[in-house]
């Protein structure tokens, strides 16, 4: 039996649609998406001209707590850089390219997404 979707799961693949679309438009390829391993998850993996890009997708309604960026704690950050690793370990043709971990925030309702990019939003240094 199929799981059924919260509204917030629904809001987030949305966000996720949403910033695909974005990125792809801005001339970076797709190389995978909503990838978990036990370390963590990775919601867009692009690529950039040579460089593998890890992109954390956040949404949020309002500004109230800081925002969509705002919410990339350092355990986020720590999930997203070991998944990062784990998938350049499945990867290795890609593990010596450079690498970057960018946010994507999303806002606006859903039939009219705005997204800002955060290129080089954190780094491992950040972990």
């Amino acid at each position: 039996m199929p799981k059924t979707r919260t509204d917030r799961q629904i809001a987030g693949a949305l966000a996720e649609d949403a910033a695909c679309e974005y990125l792809l438009a801005s001339g970076c390829q797709l190389l995978a998406r909503n990838v978990c391993f036990r370390v963590g998850e990775l919601d867009l993996v692009m690529r950039e001209g040579h460089t593998v890009v890890f992109v954390e997708v956040r949404m949020r309604r309002d500004d109230r707590f800081g925002g969509a960026l705002a919410s990339i704690d350092v355990g986020k950050r720590r999930k997203v850089a070991r998944a990062a690793q784990a998938w350049l370990a499945a990867h290795p043709r890609l593990a010596q390219a450079p690498c970057r971990f960018d946010v994507i925030a999303v806002s606006g309702e859903a039939d009219r997404p705005q997204c800002e990019w955060l290129r080089a939003a954190f780094t491992m240094d950040d972990v």
